[in-house]
């Protein structure tokens, strides 16, 4: 069984995150945790010690909170009803990035799923805050779904890689997983600078092989590209559904993303894209 947590703040963006999934993993004995984080802005340590009435107005927000959840729950009961899903709902009076990797840790969460929509809604921002903390800090794969992508049932991956990873099972498994449960095709998408791979990069290319032997996989290489226009120029030529990437300390991921503004990386981002940690919470 999995279990899948869904952070959500009620928004229709949140809602089409959480329907995305819902799709994803039809097949699959889920629990999915719907989460609901909030902080209000007039909370004040120092206030507490001296009056009840912030305690007041942390009951009545997450009253609210809760509510919105029942309804976020029958909604999701009216539309999909799948007898395979299990739900769990849960306000809490924390910031999102914290209470994600308390949940990850405390109920051995599989997938966090949630939207990538940013708070000033513009088209050249392709991920909002929330999103770009839980990246960084969060030791679970997380999926995040473009505002507005609906659900297909195809599922080609494109995987990015620069083969300066050891890989291992548990980081490769989302992807095979999901590869089979939808006979898909995984590219792999290496770019170089000219230069031939050394030696290890040839060891951790064969050994990513043999990771993908049960399912079907591509291995394609490009020179002299920046990653974003290799991706762009890659999705251009050939259908894909999911843009995977492991963030390794050392891989081009932390390069392309963390040294340089994670929400304007030069390219638009209109599929899903899941991020896998090179450390597992759970493993």
């Amino acid at each position: 069984m999995k279990n899948i947590l869904l952070p959500t703040d009620f928004s229709e963006n949140s809602w089409n995150a959480i329907s995305y999934a819902l799709h994803l993993f039809k097949d699959e004995i889920c629990t999915f945790h719907l989460l609901h984080t909030y902080t209000p802005i007039v909370y004040h340590v120092e206030y507490v010690m001296v009056s009840t009435s912030q305690f007041d107005l942390a009951d009545v927000i997450r009253e609210q909170a809760l509510k919105s959840l029942r309804d976020f729950e029958t909604r999701i009961q009216e539309t999909f009803n799948n007898p395979k899903h299990h739900f769990e709902s849960k306000a809490v009076f924390n910031t999102l990035t914290l209470e994600i990797s308390e949940q990850v840790k405390e109920n051995k969460i599989d997938y966090v799923v949630m939207g990538t929509k940013g708070a000033t809604g513009a088209k050249e921002i392709l991920f909002g805050s929330n999103t770009v903390h839980v990246f960084k800090q969060v030791k679970c794969p997380v999926l995040a779904v473009p505002d507005g992508f609906k659900f297909e049932p195809s599922l080609d991956i494109l995987f990015p890689t620069d083969y300066e990873i050891d890989y291992q099972n548990k980081q490769i498994q989302p992807i095979v997983e999901l590869s089979k449960s939808y006979q898909s095709t995984v590219h792999v998408l290496n770019v170089s600078y000219g230069k031939d791979l050394t030696e290890e990069q040839k060891r951790n290319m064969a050994k990513l092989g043999s990771l993908f032997k049960n399912i079907t996989s591509r291995f394609h290489s490009v020179k002299n590209q920046e990653i974003t226009k290799a991706i762009s120029d890659f999705q251009n030529k050939t259908r894909i559904d999911l843009l995977v990437m492991i963030n390794n300390k050392h891989s081009f991921f932390e390069n392309l993303f963390f040294k340089s503004t994670i929400n304007q990386i030069g390219f638009h981002l209109n599929i899903p894209f899941l991020v896998i940690p090179s450390k597992m919470a759970n493993n």
